[in-house]
């Protein structure tokens, strides 16, 4: 990953002490030298820790969209064994942007689903159609969901996707019903479903595989109705307004907490998943393996009334007293 060229807006601070470690990294080796390096790394840390403790919702988004932020098969190559992808939707064809397997996590076998925007060069991106899902993707899914339904695997899926492919094909061939379908099917879904929302969590795209047990969320994800930049659209008529629809949205992982909408916040390194993929990978390791205990020790009519009450709940105001 080339650090410069991957900095994003808010980042500045950071080039002049990047030039000055590349300055001294040049010159010959020396203790002393090597001293001054450390001293820079540590202002830069010092930085950058800075920083995204004060990020606001924009910034935020940005950090969700990073190009080198983790995909779902980097947290799989990490965290699972025995990877198997599972492809096609047995009606239409094979759709590249939504990956499904089956794996082993500490050992117990599992059904890993999640979006990929594709990482690396833009060849992989555009093979991975850039995360955006056509309606083969998510009858993929709920096909794989249903066989580890039927041989008793818990669920895990990966939410990272500005939104459900909007193409013409994609109406031609449901998009709607897929996803409407998907929300139906995995809220009567009878194993554990854990929902891990580790980058951009956009629109119907998003919820089409995010009905679960627990929602886990990384520290910069974002997860939203829609996209800023559509918000500013329809109620500005000014994509330019998407900083202020950014901060109207809540679609923090901290305001989204606030409304019950998750159930944890998952750190990440400084600076965000992108600046180290193992550390990610292990920070996520512990939330993901408590919520997936917890959710296996509940028997299934519990297990199922919970997860529907818990989406019942949310948008709920409460009743105003008389008097209040």
């Amino acid at each position: 990953m080339n650090v410069k060229t991957d900095l994003l807006e808010f980042e500045a601070p950071l080039l002049p002490l990047m030039q000055e470690l590349d300055a001294l990294t040049a010159l010959p080796a020396t203790p002393e030298r090597q001293r001054y390096i450390q001293e820079v790394q540590q202002r830069m840390e010092a930085v950058r820790a800075d920083i995204y403790k004060h990020l606001d919702p924009w910034h935020r988004v940005l950090v969700a969209r990073h190009p080198s932020r983790p995909t779902v098969l980097d947290y799989v190559s990490r965290l699972f064994t025995d990877f198997v992808e599972v492809s096609g939707d047995r009606r239409f064809a094979d759709d590249h942007s939504m990956v499904t397997g089956m794996a082993c996590y500490k050992g117990e076998p599992v059904l890993v689903v999640g979006h990929h925007k594709g990482g690396g060069d833009t060849k992989q991106k555009i093979f991975r159609n850039f995360g955006y899902a056509k309606p083969e993707g998510y009858r993929k899914a709920l096909r794989t969901m249903k066989l580890a339904e039927k041989f008793g695997r818990p669920v895990i899926c990966f939410v990272d996707t500005p939104a459900a492919y909007p193409g013409i094909e994609s109406e031609e061939r449901g998009i709607a019903e897929a996803i409407a379908l998907n929300l139906r099917e995995m809220a009567a879904l009878d194993v554990p479903i854990i929902v891990v929302v580790h980058g951009e969590g956009g629109s119907g795209g998003a919820l089409g595989i995010a009905v679960g047990d627990r929602i886990l969320m990384h520290e910069f994800g974002i997860y939203s109705v829609i996209p800023p930049e559509g918000c500013a659209a329809i109620l500005w008529r000014n994509a330019n307004k998407k900083v202020e629809a950014s901060e109207a949205l809540k679609l923090t992982a901290p305001d989204l907490l606030g409304l019950g909408v998750i159930d944890e916040i998952v750190p990440e390194p400084v600076g965000g998943a992108h600046m180290s993929l193992d550390e990610a990978a292990s920070l996520l390791d512990g939330p993901l393996c408590r919520a997936l205990r917890e959710v296996s020790a509940l028997d299934s009519a519990t297990r199922l009334e919970q997860r529907y009450q818990k989406f019942r709940k949310m948008g709920s105001v409460g009743i105003i007293e008389d008097g209040a």
